[in-house]
């Protein structure tokens, strides 16, 4: 198991949200197989694993993920004669996305940020609003939003630079005169250091991040609001609008185009609305 670790840090380049998730898994199977070593693991053992951890179906497709990732490995290493997992079925994993806003909605959202009045600290008001600006106008993750740097941002060519994204991929996405204003008077001037403080002085977290979003959708009367669902309104909207499929891939920085594509089935889906909606054929039911 070490050496399988060793291998995802050095060869793979894994994220460390990765590097923790297979981990736990692995340990998981080890403590089942007792003083067995990991790659002697069977199908049945392996199943029986998955019986006793339990967990939703996407905990139980990462899992198995996990353990492909691990026996494929295995079999390259010469460990074992063939891949325990070849049978395992992966659960169907429901792919919903969380609620999008209208664009009126996101509008009154970003201009109108939760002042943070609990944290007592001058300058929250303008952060939020910052923070808001880049979470829907750049539909950067909540992990890129905490991670900015003011050296990753250029508010002459309106351009932020999200370094080691998702993958550990780099991207440049444009920033519109909204979010370069907000990050204009918040920043005050300050030429270095992470973009989005707390109250110490120090780099903000993605907690603080959510709790923030969450509060201004409160304040605008919108539920359920949080720093995801500004990112799929950012990718839905552009795709209303006009934009390509393979352009919002590049801003959101998604590795497989079939990950963008569910905002075009969603697209879909108000059309078809529309559709049933205004069309004389839709409304009679046919033509009888």
């Amino acid at each position: 198991m070490d050496r399988y670790l060793a291998h995802l840090r050095a060869e793979q380049d894994a994220s460390p949200h990765t590097i923790r998730a297979y981990s736990r898994v692995l340990r998981e199977l080890s403590a089942l197989l007792g003083e067995r070593a990991l790659h002697t693991a069977t199908r049945f053992d392996l199943r029986t694993y998955l019986a006793r951890a339990g967990g939703s179906s996407a905990t139980m497709a990462q899992r198995i993920a996990a353990l492909r990732a691990y026996f494929r490995w295995a079999m390259r290493e010469g460990l074992v004669a063939e891949d325990a997992t070849e049978r395992l079925a992966r659960p169907r994993v429901k792919r919903s996305l969380p609620r999008v806003l209208e664009a009126a909605e996101a509008e009154a959202l970003v201009e109108n940020a939760a002042g943070g009045e609990r944290e007592g600290a001058p300058g929250v008001a303008l952060r939020n609003t910052a923070i808001l600006e880049l979470a829907y106008g750049a539909g950067l993750r909540v992990s890129e939003l905490s991670g900015v740097d003011v050296r990753d941002l250029d508010l002459v060519g309106g351009l932020v630079h999200v370094r080691e994204g998702k993958g550990r991929k780099d991207r440049r996405v444009p920033i519109g005169p909204p979010a370069i204003e907000a990050l204009v008077a918040y920043l005050a001037g300050r030429a270095s250091g992470p973009v989005f403080l707390n109250p110490s002085g120090t780099r903000l977290g993605t907690r603080s991040i959510h709790t923030i979003v969450h509060r201004s959708g409160v304040k605008n009367g919108l539920a359920d609001v949080h720093p995801h669902a500004l990112r799929h309104s950012f990718a839905t909207h552009l795709l209303q609008n006009g934009a390509d499929i393979r352009s919002i891939q590049e801003l959101l920085g998604h590795a497989s185009l079939s990950t963008t594509q569910r905002y075009a089935a969603i697209d879909l889906d108000r059309l078809r609305e529309t559709w049933q909606a205004s069309h004389p054929l839709a409304q009679r039911g046919g033509r009888g």
